[in-house]
């Protein structure tokens, strides 16, 4: 292993962090947690957590403060916000600052700056701004993910949205803390390098609804909305119009087909196949409503 150190991860309060970290802990590399909130009940303890630190992704000084002297970052893109991308630069901007020589970067399959999905354009930004950073990158550019498709089933039991006979991918978030964690045990092989990580298989939402409802032994079914009907049925949430062109877009991004490639970077970086949709609900309980 010729992991440059200190390490430091992001995110390890959240679901892929903290997957990450445990990853790093059961190989046995040292790392520092840059989380928001030192006291969360969901920091990992791990023996090979060295240090601690506290910032958030839009606090310069505080960031750059928490990253001094870490050589290779995994920084897991923040939370979705109307200011997400003001504050990955930032972050970025104290990472360079603090000295950090590698960033790993969670990023999304077909980041562009007129990709369908509307969060994949931030995503291409941050790219760019890493591109320009002066530090080395390693972009992980993940599908969306098998770990959320339960959570698209409706109360009654249909999945909405203008997806058509669009195909998805989907990569379970597993899947995606398994490659991070070989990148980061040898980041010197992977400088400046793409990844896209994706399941086995490219999935239409009735493929998904047929295997939910296969799986679970309900019946899940799929109904394809127009935009009209899509931007109706989501308008009672009262979230802000950002928000509601995301969750939109997520299903108009399936439907233009730009997630439908299969790559091998799963089996290729971490070794072993990536769990199929099938696979993932058989290891996993229902979630809620379904």
């Amino acid at each position: 292993m010729t992991t440059l150190q200190p390490l430091a991860v992001t995110g390890a309060t959240g679901h892929l962090g903290g997957l990450v970290a445990r990853l790093l802990d059961a190989a046995g590399t040292p790392h520092r947690l840059v989380v928001r909130d030192p006291t969360s009940p969901r920091l990992p303890t791990h023996a090979t957590v060295t240090e601690v630190t506290a910032a958030s992704f839009g606090d310069l000084d505080a960031a750059t403060r928490a990253l001094d002297g870490v050589r290779v970052l995994f920084m897991v893109s923040a939370a979705e916000s109307v200011d997400r991308l003001d504050q990955h630069r930032t972050f970025i901007d104290a990472a360079a600052a603090a000295g950090v020589q590698h960033v790993v970067y969670t990023s999304f399959l077909g980041a562009a700056p007129d990709a369908t999905f509307t969060l994949a354009r931030d995503h291409h930004a941050t790219e760019e701004h890493l591109r320009a950073s002066g530090m080395v990158w390693t972009f992980l550019r993940d599908s969306f993910y098998l770990d959320f498709t339960e959570a698209l089933v409706g109360a009654d039991g249909v999945i909405r949205g203008p997806a058509g006979e669009g195909a998805c991918a989907f990569v379970a978030r597993a899947d995606v803390a398994r490659v991070a964690a070989a990148v980061l045990g040898e980041p010197a092989a992977h400088t400046n390098r793409s990844y896209e990580l994706t399941g086995p298989e490219a999935l239409t939402l009735r493929d998904v609804a047929a295997t939910i409802s296969a799986v679970r032994g309900t019946d899940v079914t799929f109904h394809d909305e127009s935009l009209d009907e899509a931007y109706a049925s989501r308008a009672g949430y009262g979230a802000p119009d950002w928000q509601v062109d995301a969750w939109v877009s997520t299903y108009t991004a399936i439907a233009s087909n730009a997630m439908a490639h299969v790559s091998t970077a799963v089996q290729d970086l971490a070794g072993s196949a990536p769990l199929s949709l099938a696979t993932y609900l058989r290891t996993t309980g229902a979630s809620p409503g379904i």
